[in-house]
This record gives structure tokens, sequence and C-alpha cells, in this order.
């Protein structure tokens, strides 16, 4: 699912301190653009943490009901959790899975790696493009 929310970047002696009303959550960059990619990461790690837990993920507010000081900076981040999830997380999973004798014979005879075969026909099956 992809989404935009707003952010406030907010200048300092040092960058810029964003703050996501949306998630409540705030990051800093030492730049526009970085402070942009933290605020990105920022809300793909805690979107994909909400939907683990199956939590809805927030609705994005519109701009103009988003409040800053005057000197603030209001935009949107634009984050596409299936990607952030993709991209971001690593960690393997071990499932057990059944096949008749036979087909496991001949898979290990012609050296088949199990674990990339499965995975890539669930990418096949669930149509992922890496």
């Amino acid at each position: 699912m992809k989404d935009s929310y707003a952010i406030v970047l907010s200048p300092t002696d040092d960058g810029y301190v964003v703050y996501i009303p949306d998630f409540d959550i705030g990051t800093q960059g030492k730049d526009i653009t970085e402070a942009i990619e933290m605020a990105r990461d920022a809300i793909g790690l805690v979107g994909i943490t909400l939907e683990d837990e199956n939590k809805a993920l927030p609705t994005p507010t519109p701009l103009q009901r988003i409040e800053a000081a005057k000197e603030d900076l209001v935009s949107l981040v634009d984050v596409d959790f299936d990607e952030y999830r993709r991209k971001n997380e690593i960690r393997t999973v071990k499932k057990n899975c059944t096949l008749p004798g036979w087909l496991c014979y001949e898979a290990e005879k012609a050296h088949i790696n199990f674990s990339q075969v499965l995975q890539n026909a669930l990418k096949q099956e669930l149509k992922i493009a890496e």
C-alpha cells in the first residue's frame, strides 16, 4: 500500500528536525534531503510495525490541516509500505513443508536449493517482481 503523509520540517543550527503528525513521531536530518529520507524511513518502519501488529495505518491528514510555525516547512512524503518491507525486512523465517519422498529424492539428487525454489514460486504466485 502506498500513501503520502504530511511532515513538518523545523530548521535548527544542525539541519532540520522533522515531526510526522499522523504517526506522532520525529526524526532529523542535516539538510532537507536527508530529513525527508529520514522521515520516509521512520514512517515505513512504524507503518510495517503497525501492520505486523494488525493495527490500521493512520489516515493521512490533509496539508491544509497541519499546524506549523512560520519558519517551518510543511511537505508530503510518499511511502510504499510493501516496497519498504521488501527492501528492509531481511530476517528469514523457517517454514516446514511436505512433499512426496520421491520428489525430495530427485530434488536432492539434482542439488536443488529448496528455499530458493519456494521463494521463487511464492514471488511468481503473488506476482511480486524484485
